[in-house]
């Protein structure tokens, strides 16, 4: 079975009438694409370039998309080799064509799956959402005023006013969202993460988007929090950066 580039007008004014989690939903969540469909930067409040090339490949199909500033020409031999790449059912297996990518294009390989929620959330008690960055100053530091409305819904346990467990959209579109989860580092190991990221994917299924989850294969945390929300893996990215 074949797979889809999110190259051309066609793909970036892809129609969500029935919005599921797919390979090409994940890169364009994650990726702000231009006419055709190469990274131009990450969907956060202060966008990074991203990856040099990105490789995300579900059961059914796969989607990709390379950076503006990769030459013309390794952008061709790139896609050219994206198109050969099968569907999978490991998500751990790594792309048929893992050495010809690293070899146009140098850099560090990150690895990891992509989850969806199920139907059904478990309801989370004691969460509030935090519109005020001061809620954040003592445990989370870095955060910026600005950054709050880009990156609400943010969801937090509180103790004595203070966020010690929060889950926020670390990137977004109109059509989905990606959890962002951090924990105090006092407050680890108590199960507060899989809470708060349960009450966020609620807030962002009643606003119409499509919660999701992602981490690397060797974030055993993060990999803890998706297992026990019982989340469903539906692709794993790849990528050079």
């Amino acid at each position: 079975m074949g797979c889809n580039t999110l190259t051309g007008a066609a793909k970036r004014d892809h129609p969500f009438h029935c919005v599921v989690s797919t390979p090409e939903l994940h890169v364009q969540t994650m990726f702000s694409l231009d006419d055709e469909g190469r990274i131009v930067g990450t969907r956060e409040p202060d966008p990074n370039p991203g990856p040099l090339f990105s490789l995300v490949r579900g059961k059914d199909d796969c989607a990709w998309a390379v950076r503006s500033d990769v030459q013309r020409g390794v952008a061709k031999q790139l896609d050219a080799l994206a198109r050969e790449e099968p569907p999978v059912a490991d998500f751990r297996t790594a792309p048929v064509h893992a050495e010809q990518y690293a070899s146009l294009v140098e850099g560090r390989v990150d690895s990891g799956p992509a989850f969806t929620f199920p139907e059904e959330i478990v309801e989370s008690n004691g969460t509030v959402f935090v519109e005020d960055k001061k809620h954040l100053d003592r445990y989370f530091a870095g955060w910026k005023a600005g950054e709050i409305p880009y990156r609400t819904p943010i969801v937090a346990l509180m103790e004595d006013g203070h966020a010690v467990s929060v889950c926020f959209c670390s990137r977004r579109s109109g059509v989905a969202a990606e959890a962002g989860v951090e924990t105090a580092i006092a407050y680890r190991g108590r199960g507060l993460a899989p809470r708060v990221t349960a009450a966020w994917a609620m807030a962002i299924r009643a606003s119409g988007r499509v919660p999701l989850y992602s981490t690397s294969w060797d974030n055993s945390a993060s990999l803890s929090v998706a297992r026990k929300l019982s989340l469903l893996s539906y692709a794993c990215s790849w990528s050079i950066s």
